[in-house]
């Protein structure tokens, strides 16, 4: 007998994946990744026009790409024929964004635009907007708008608002010409069914929808004349309750899928958010990190605070019922990566190239022979700014100790540990909030390497929990799909019988516990000391950056 399946699609920083999942159980039959021919636009658009420092940019297309490639490649490799999807659900990065024209055309795609950088999608990690999101803190606490406390009293240049504000204030023309500004989770899903709602993920924690509103026309007009009508001339979309159809599969996009016209296609979601329940994150209390380019840490609690620099709390943002909890950090895998990228000296090449070990695994393993401290660092892991509990990404990076004597390993090892004390601040944030974290579940890539989960385990002095899924955000979003087609009659009971956990993976060491416990006090000087205003350093040393690239 023919089992139905549904189908996941996860749009990452750099590529798109798609898995074939069972509908009965979550057993995932197949996956495919297709990257992004055109990856991450951080210094030139396409046709080489330059970009300003802390920009980054991507091009819709590339999102096309991912359904016409991935999809069809896993319900191939999957041996599945497509009559047994039953519905497909997607997840994106967020909060990532772009301009389109009311039929969902990118500005970009418009000849005229091609040169324009505010034209393109701006991925979450664009940051170039610091300026218009110190502002609109700035006159929403001035003003007490009520809506501020539910984002821990600071909203993030990452954001929605203050990304529109960066077009308005340095391309009018661009903003003028846009008439509806999305999160590119939702254009994904207008593409592929046709119908344009607002998920209610992206729309609470990125557009500051609270309470059935977002800021009023007052407020915006207070930030700029011309950001009055911002909200209802381009944003105001009506809201999709995360697990509902948007609508069905277009004839269009089941000829780029290969999957059947007419079946559900899942209202959008954030790819953090959505990997909760496939970790069967459904109680209070249990935080999950999404750990890959950056860190998510998304919890839900039935309990209602503000928790200093979290990005948001919204009502049924991730579980129907329960308060939604995000918090995060803006660099995790990509710190990783830089090291590697620039500090791999050749000798250490050869080295990892005779063992057959990737440059990380090479670096993972020296490390793992150090005791606590032995390498006589710490470092702060804000080389992508900070996105909490600070909310500052004018921040950067910082190692401190370093001798003639220091090796790549002990780099590496360090930026590793300053990742988990950067969750460790993000914790103890919320626990003095008096929201209680009871478990940590890790997601994402990172799972993979051992010494980094152990060290977390050390750090944050807790068992560990591992999602039991490599595709946590694709599995999560098929699990959505199969709520969506009517398969189960909630996220939870869809989480219960298609989700997966290893409970306790990882068990903190008392020694080593102990030993970065000192540690981290000397992280939370250094924290405090340059990022709560006691040494303005790295923001004076942004503005010369910026001075110097004008």
């Amino acid at each position: 007998m023919e089992e139905p399946c549904v189908v996941g699609v996860d749009f990452g920083t750099l590529s798109g994946r798609a898995v074939v999942v069972r509908v009965r159980d979550g057993a995932e039959l197949a996956s495919a990744e297709h990257a992004y021919t055109h990856a991450v636009l951080d210094r030139t658009l396409p046709d080489g026009t330059r970009l300003p420092p802390d920009w980054a940019l991507q091009v819709p297309s590339d999102y096309i790409d991912v359904l016409r490639n991935a999809v069809p490649e896993a319900l191939a490799r999957a041996g599945v024929p497509a009559g047994q999807v039953i519905g497909i659900g997607t997840d994106f990065t967020a909060c990532t964004v772009l301009p389109v024209l009311a039929d969902g055309t990118p500005l970009c795609e418009l000849p005229k635009y091609t040169a324009r950088p505010h034209a393109y999608v701006k991925l979450w990690r664009h940051h170039a907007a610091q300026g218009q999101a110190d502002r609109i803190n700035a006159l929403a606490a001035e003003r007490k708008e009520p809506w501020l406390e539910r984002y821990g009293g600071k909203i993030s240049s990452e954001w929605e608002f203050a990304k529109a504000l960066q077009v308005l204030e340095e391309d009018p023309e661009i903003y003028h010409r846009t008439e509806r500004w999305l999160e590119a989770a939702d254009w994904i899903v207008w593409r592929l069914c046709g119908t344009y709602v607002r998920n209610a993920c992206t729309a609470g924690y990125k557009g500051q929808y609270q309470d059935g509103a977002y800021p009023s026309p007052e407020y915006l007009a207070a930030l700029h004349p011309d950001f009055a009508g911002f909200v209802t001339d381009k944003l105001d979309q009506p809201i999709g309750q995360l697990g509902d159809a948007a609508g069905r599969l277009t004839a269009e996009a089941a000829a780029w899928t290969g999957l059947p016209e007419g079946i559900a296609v899942c209202v959008g979601n954030v790819d953090a958010h959505v990997t909760a329940p496939a970790a069967t994150a459904v109680e209070p209390g249990q935080m999950v990190a999404i750990m890959g380019t950056s860190t998510c840490h998304v919890m839900s609690s039935d309990q209602q605070a503000s928790v200093p620099g979290m990005c948001g709390v919204v009502d049924g943002g991730i579980l129907p019922g329960l308060w939604g909890y995000e918090a995060g950090q803006s660099g995790v895998g990509d710190i990783f990566a830089w090291c590697v990228r620039t500090g791999f000296p050749a000798e250490y090449a050869e080295k990892a190239a005779a063992a057959g070990q990737s440059p990380h695994e090479y670096l993972t393993a020296l490390a793992a022979e150090q005791k606590v401290g032995e390498h006589g660092l710490l470092a702060l892991d804000w080389h992508s700014g900070n996105r909490s509990v600070l909310v500052d990404h004018d921040l950067s990076g910082l190692l401190i100790g370093q001798t003639l004597s220091t090796r790549p390993e002990d780099v590496y090892r360090a930026l590793l540990e300053a990742t988990a004390f950067g969750t460790r601040t993000i914790i103890d944030a919320f626990e003095a909030a008096a929201v209680p974290v009871q478990e940590l579940i890790i997601a994402g890539g990172l799972t993979r390497n051992a010494l980094l989960m152990q060290i977390y385990a050390d750090v944050t002095r807790r068992p560990l929990s591992l999602i039991g899924s490599t595709q946590g955000p694709a599995l999560g979003a098929a699990m959505h799909a199969a709520v969506a087609a009517g398969a189960y009659p909630g996220i939870r009971a869809a989480a219960h019988a298609m989700g997966k956990v290893q409970r306790r993976a990882y068990l903190p060491d008392a020694e080593r516990a102990a030993a970065y416990e000192r540690l981290y006090a000397e992280y939370r000087v250094l924290h405090d000391y340059f990022g709560r205003g006691a040494n303005d350093v790295m923001h004076r040393l942004r503005r010369i950056r910026a001075e110097a690239s004008a």
